[in-house]
């Protein structure tokens, strides 16, 4: 799921409806989570889940409008909590990729002591997005410090979707950074694509990072990430979101 970027702050407050639907939500905990797996590259084996959230009110068209409401409602801390404890109970033996809307930096939510990411016994990755403006990054990059103090890891979602900047990667020095499915799509070996494909891969693992090709849906675009050595894949060829599934493996055929 792509969260939404911070609204303006002229958005209107959500209506009498995705207000109830919202509390309900949170009091009842009904959010609803798929999750899924991305997958080593090298061992064809699951490395982690991406945690997904899903609306269960008809009230909201999708999770972008429910994580919209919940920030024009001041209530985006509280639903981001409970999507990281519900995927916690729900994995706990499963290393997890979890996106973090950018409201949450600003009210230091996710530095809370007993932040329910703080146990689990595997990684948790907190997903940011790169197609957010320079001022999100500068706001959150004191609190990712923080977490990464206690243990928790970075990835860079959507890299090369929105802004682009190389500079985001030097700045919050990701553990982990997820190529934007527009970078994967219609790329054919000896284009100018793969080879700029193959430099955002180096400079990526230069500056320490591990490289995850998202929106994988064909056997040539994963043998074209696999070319250009990324680590681990995601996409619907390799796996649709759902439940854990415990010893998960791949093989592309060939």
């Amino acid at each position: 799921m792509k969260l939404p970027l911070l609204p303006s702050v002229s958005a209107r407050k959500p209506g009498k409806r995705q207000l109830e639907a919202l509390d309900e939500i949170l009091s009842e905990r009904t959010l609803e989570l798929v999750f899924q797996p991305i997958f080593e590259v090298a061992t064809g084996e699951v490395f982690g889940y991406e945690v997904l959230a899903r609306s269960p009110s008809p009230v909201f068209e999708g999770p972008e409008a429910l994580y919209n409401a919940a920030t024009r409602a001041g209530k985006v801390g509280e639903l981001g909590r409970l999507q990281r404890s519900l995927a916690i109970n729900a994995a706990p033996g499963s290393p997890l990729f979890i996106n973090v809307h950018p409201a949450e930096f600003d009210h230091h939510f996710l530095v809370q002591p007993d932040d329910p990411i703080f146990r689990h016994g595997e990684d948790v990755y907190l997903e940011v997005t790169e197609s957010a403006p320079l001022s999100y990054f500068e706001q959150c990059s004191s609190v990712l410090g923080e977490l990464r103090k206690k243990g928790i890891q970075v990835a860079i979602d959507d890299f090369g979707a929105g802004f682009s900047n190389v500079k985001y990667i030097a700045d919050l020095a990701p553990d982990i950074v997820k190529l934007d499915r527009e970078l994967m799509s219609q790329v054919h070996h000896g284009s100018r694509q793969f080879r700029l494909l193959i430099s955002i891969v180096r400079l990526c693992k230069d500056m320490g990072a591990r490289v995850v090709a998202e929106g994988i849906e064909t056997t040539e675009e994963y043998v074209i990430a696999e070319h250009a050595g990324v680590d681990f894949c995601q996409g619907y060829l390799l796996g649709r979101p759902g439940k854990v599934a415990k010893g998960e493996s791949w093989t592309p055929a060939r």
